[in-house]
């Protein structure tokens, strides 16, 4: 069956309410959404949000990159070589990978509704559903205790508090979280670079009653080297996030001595599922377990990173949120939230049905 019609647009969303990181505050996210049609009306949903901080690229240039004429290339081919289709456009679009995600995932959705078939069922069920944390910015403590205390009312598992701006303030937060939600929810901590290796120590010693979960991305870029001065129990809590982009970080990462625990993989960042897989199994040789994150994205590209991390038995945690803080996303379905943990919901493809 032969590709017929594609369509690319931007689209403007609000969040449902704003937050901030260690250097950003967000208030809104533009998601690009890219429809690919068969002849004989199948589309296939493709979606991306790349992060310029992390990857150098805008969702704004993703949009353009997919309007340059590249995409013509694929009306009339066949879409059971959709997988030498993403090779080809990896090729094209080396480093832009917000460009690249969002034709893996429109192609992946597309082909396995044509097969009838889900896109985990296509690459094989490796583990039963995983709780998804939930994520808090950096804001006054008051604040976060409400927003905490409405989590744990909707059933959420973990929390997953964003720090890096004043570590002694961060240090109160997660130990008053901790004091009042320990019990019913696990935390973990999301520097985001904001830390040097000083402050890193005088967290890990503050905290270390408290059991934190991990601590993502804590030293900038570049300073890998640091970590290796940790405690080998200190260390493997540590997940890389920004340092961690496409298959070449992954291999530098793996080599010996390993600085982090956990490979924190967005499609995001490394171009997609194809681009995803090659990096867990990257990281499956070199025993090092897998955290699934994302962007503020549309449960398109949110659903097809679930697929993914259902399909690679190095998978531990799920961080995929990201469409919850968006206010009206421009897709229904894709999986259900019970209790906190995620499940495919099993329909062909991403199980997904536009409503914008």
């Amino acid at each position: 069956m032969k590709i017929k019609s594609i369509q690319v647009s931007l689209h403007h969303l609000p969040l449902t309410k704003p937050y901030t990181i260690a250097y950003k505050t967000m208030v809104d996210t533009e998601i690009v959404l890219l429809e690919i049609a068969l002849e004989n009306g199948v589309t296939g949903l493709g979606a991306a949000n790349p992060f310029e901080d992390v990857v150098g690229e805008t969702p704004q240039q993703t949009f353009e990159l997919l309007q340059t004429g590249y995409l013509d290339n694929f009306i009339g081919k066949d879409i059971e070589d959709f997988l030498d289709l993403i090779t080809q456009a990896a090729a094209h679009f080396e480093h832009k990978p917000g460009a690249l995600a969002a034709i893996d995932i429109a192609l992946h959705d597309l082909y396995c509704k044509y097969k009838g078939i889900s896109v985990l069922d296509f690459y094989g069920k490796c583990m039963q559903a995983l709780p998804t944390s939930i994520t808090i910015g950096i804001k006054p403590l008051a604040e976060m205790l409400e927003e905490a205390r409405g989590y744990e009312q909707l059933g959420f598992k973990i929390l997953k508090i964003k720090t890096g701006l004043n570590v002694d303030e961060d240090i109160e937060r997660v130990a008053k979280l901790s004091e009042l939600f320990g019990n019913s929810m696990l935390i973990r901590v999301d520097a985001n670079q904001g830390y040097n290796l000083e402050n890193l120590r005088k967290f890990i010693h503050a905290t270390q009653h408290l059991k934190l979960e991990l601590i993502e991305q804590p030293l900038k870029v570049g300073e890998e080297a640091a970590l290796l001065s940790l405690t080998a129990s200190e260390q493997n809590m540590i997940v890389a996030d920004e340092s961690l982009i496409n298959l070449k970080s992954a291999i530098n990462l793996s080599a010996a001595p390993q600085p982090y625990g956990a490979f924190n993989i967005k499609l995001m960042k490394c171009g997609g599922i194809m681009g995803a897989k090659a990096i867990a199994g990257i990281a499956a040789n070199a025993g090092i377990e897998l955290f699934w994150g994302c962007n503020d994205e549309s449960i398109i590209s949110i659903t097809a990173a679930l697929h993914c991390a259902y399909s690679c038995n190095n998978t531990k945690w799920l961080d995929l949120d990201g469409c919850f803080d968006i206010a009206k996303d421009l897709v229904e379905g894709g999986f259900q939230l019970k209790d906190g943990y995620l499940h495919p919901i099993g329909l062909p493809g991403l199980g997904l049905k536009k409503i914008i």
